[in-house]
Formats: C-alpha cells, sequence, structure tokens
C-alpha cells in the first residue's frame, strides 16, 4: 500500500475506516486459517500473512497520524484482533503484542524520539514486563546484558519494550527499575519457541542482550508499570492531544488479551456450527444435529455467553477510554484501582471464554474434532495455552488488590 493510500485512510472518518479494516480482515479469514498449520511450524505469523497485514496498515493502527498511522480508536483495534483471532488464535496473538505496543510508546517515551521510532508507520514492539535485564551505564547511554523470555511478537517487530534493573535502589529501598526500547540488531532472537501445547505460532521466542549498546535517549529510568502514569502532561497527550495516550496499561494489555480469546471462542463456535450442519446425533433417531434440542441448547449457549464476554469487553474498553479522558481534564486521575478493575475484567474474560470452548463446546463436539490437524482441535489448544498465562494467574492477586480498594473508598 502507498503512502498516499494511507494519507486516504487518514482522512476517513473512524466509523468508515473500521468498517474498512474489518471487512479486510474478514475477506482474509480464510487465507489466515488455511495458513494457520504453516505458521505453527514456522512459530509465527506467516510471511505472506504478515506482508498482507502490513498492506492493510494495520501495524499503524495505534500509531499517531503524524508519524504515518492511522491512530485508530481502541474499540477499533480491539475488534479487529477478534476477527484475526477467529481465524487463528497464534497469529492474533503475535501480531497484537506486536501492534499494541504503539499505544505505550506514545504515552511513556518523550516525543523527541517519536518520529524516530515510529519511522513513518513502520513500527512493531514486542513487549515482556520482567525486568530480567540489567542496565549499566556507560558514556551515552546503558550496556545491556540478560535474556527476556517470551517476548510475543519478537519475530518481526523493530524494536524491544522491557524493563531493566538499574543500579541502586529506590527511596523505599526497592531496586531501580527502568523502561527502555532497543532496535532490532541489538539483540539476538532465540530459536526457543514453538513446543507449547498451543500458541506455537505466537512468535513467543526468548531475546539475549550481550553487551548491547542503548543510547540514552531510549531509556526511561525510575519507570515501573506496575504504578506508571500521567496526568494531563504524558508525551503522548501533549503531542497529539488524544487522551488514549495518557492512560495506564495493565489493563489495556489484558483486555487485549481477553480480545484475542474472545475471537478464539468465536472461532471455536464455527467450528461447533460446522460440525451441527453436517453431522448427526448418535442415538435413535440418529437426526441432524441442527434439529436437536440438545444441540441447539450447547450452541445458543456458547453464543450467549461470548456475546456476553464480547460485551464486558468493550464495555470495559470504553470505561478505559472514559478514564483517559478524564485523566487529561484533570476531573479525575487514572488509578491503579482503576486499572486494577478493568484489568480484572480482561482477565475473566480469557478464563470465561476458555471455559465456553472447554465446557460448552469441546465436551459435546465429538470426539473426532480432537484428532490431530483438525482446526477445533488447534482452537483448544490455543485457547487452554491463553487460559494458563501469566495473567489470568494474577486474578486472585488482584481481587485482593480490588477488595482493599473497594473497602478503603467505603
Amino acid at each position: 500500500m502507498t503512502e498516499s493510500r494511507y494519507a486516504e485512510l487518514r482522512t476517513e472518518d473512524a466509523e468508515q475506516l473500521e468498517e474498512r479494516l474489518l471487512a479486510a480482515v474478514r475477506d482474509m479469514a480464510d487465507e489466515i486459517r488455511e495458513r494457520a498449520a504453516e505458521a505453527q511450524e514456522i512459530t509465527h505469523i506467516h510471511p505472506v500473512i504478515h506482508e498482507r497485514f502490513k498492506e492493510l496498515g494495520l501495524y499503524r493502527m495505534y500509531i499517531p497520524r503524524v508519524h504515518g498511522g492511522l491512530e485508530v480508536t481502541p474499540a477499533t483495534f480491539f475488534k479487529v484482533i477478534i476477527e484475526i483471532a477467529r481465524a487463528d488464535m497464534g497469529t492474533a496473538w503475535c501480531f497484537c503484542l506486536s501492534a499494541n505496543h504503539a499505544l505505550m510508546v506514545a504515552n511513556w517515551f518523550p516525543s523527541a524520539i517519536h518520529a524516530e521510532v515510529y519511522n513513518n508507520g513502520d513500527f512493531r514492539a514486542a513487549s515482556m514486563y520482567a525486568p530480567t535485564v540489567k542496565a549499566t551505564p556507560v558514556e551515552g547511554g546503558y550496556q545491556l546484558d540478560g535474556v527476556v523470555n517470551y517476548c510475543s511478537g519478537i519475530p518481526y517487530s523493530t524494536y524491544f519494550l522491557g524493563q531493566v534493573r538499574l543500579p541502586g535502589f529506590d527511596a523505599d529501598g526497592n531496586p531501580r527499575i527502568g523502561l527502555y526500547l532497543a532496535p532490532e540488531g541489538s539483540y539476538e532472537i532465540l530459536d526457543d519457541w514453538g513446543n507449547m501445547l498451543g500458541l506455537n505460532s505466537s512468535g513467543s521466542n526468548s531475546i539475549r542482550f550481550t553487551g548491547a549498546f542503548l543510547p540514552e535517549r531510549f531509556m526511561v529510568e525510575d519507570a515501573n508499570l506496575i504504578d506508571y502514569a500521567f496526568d494531563a502532561d504524558s508525551p503522548g497527550y501533549q503531542a497529539y492531544g488524544n487522551a488514549m495516550y495518557s492512560a495506564r496499561h495493565n489493563s489495556s494489555f489484558a483486555l487485549a488479551l481477553g480480545a484475542i480469546c474472545i475471537g478464539g471462542a468465536k472461532g471455536a463456535l464455527d467450528e461447533y456450527r460446522h460440525a451441527m450442519d453436517t453431522r448427526k446425533i448418535t442415538v435413535p433417531p440418529f437426526s441432524p444435529r441442527t434439529e436437536d434440542p440438545d444441540f441447539q441448547r450447547y450452541y445458543g449457549g456458547a453464543i450467549v455467553k461470548i456475546a456476553t464476554g464480547e460485551a464486558a469487553l468493550l464495555h470495559a474498553l470504553g470505561e478505559w477510554l472514559v478514564a483517559a479522558e478524564k485523566n487529561v481534564s484533570g476531573e479525575q486521575a487514572f488509578t491503579i484501582a482503576i486499572d486494577n478493575l478493568l484489568g480484572g475484567i480482561g482477565r475473566e474474560i480469557m478464563l470465561q471464554m476458555w471455559e465456553v470452548v472447554e465446557k460448552d463446546l469441546y465436551r459435546t463436539i465429538g470426539a473426532s474434532a480432537s484428532k490431530k490437524g483438525e482446526r477445533f482441535e488447534l482452537v483448544f489448544r490455543d485457547m487452554a495455552q491463553a487460559a494458563g498465562h501469566r495473567n489470568p494467574q494474577l486474578r486472585d492477586v488482584a481481587f485482593r488488590l480490588i477488595a482493599l480498594d473497594a473497602l478503603q473508598g467505603a
């Protein structure tokens, strides 16, 4: 797609742009599905699909317009993610966890480097928030050493977004933490992905820094993402006047994973419908499944539960944007309490979509659907892997924090 075509997209209103992007992804859904098995083998998005995503401008969705992006609303971004995940969860995971960090870069890093980093819209960044890398100050910047695991989306990333351990301790006696952007080429991508139960096409390789030099401009010292937020003075809001670039992002990340799981559940439901259309019940009168009251109930229940999850996602995302808008207006800060609650909704969506697939669909679709290579088998494994992600593992910890917030506010 030419730059003039991107300029045309950026002049469309939000509704037209959303419709265009969703239609484009739906049009290529069959191709994504057809290449899903090969994507598992190569352990990341199929190169042909990656190039199509680039041509469609999908990686540009969260990049500010002035830097060659589309600057879509969060709702549009999430709806696109759902459609990609409906075709293949691993592809969606790899895409989402490299494309969505364009939002965070505008929020967290000085506007002086935005043009350089966004590179006229050619920006993708995998991320992992565990500070497993050590940063040693050197002339002009830092030396990075260490390994980071589970860097989803790293094979096609132009940068890596992460946290490091800095020398010394903060005022509370805790180790100092920094936030950094490392350009591709400064780290080695390890060949250690593809042997998991599911999501083997998510490109979640580890990376290794060995004496890598990081320019000073790519580091934000004393930035701990557990509690890192701005008011109206965030670099992104000051530069672009868009409230979505001034928010907290533990919640937006959890909601993004929820969107992937909604798409995966829809993909499982598509396969269930195919089985209903082509198979009969196993007891007399051996009628088509579409005519059987039990299968109708199973199918209808799954439709409602997935729709409930999607409604919760879009509502929580709307609340996230309202919180960002109140944050920049000075009406109310985007607090950790808000972040915890909205992130908790994202985690619940992940687990509830897994339960739809595991309890409502897998248990009734029939054993043949779980044969190796079957579409439902792939979705089941991907959903199981997502349910075991560390974000749902934080569920009970977050419940306690949410309870404390509520009790203190009562």
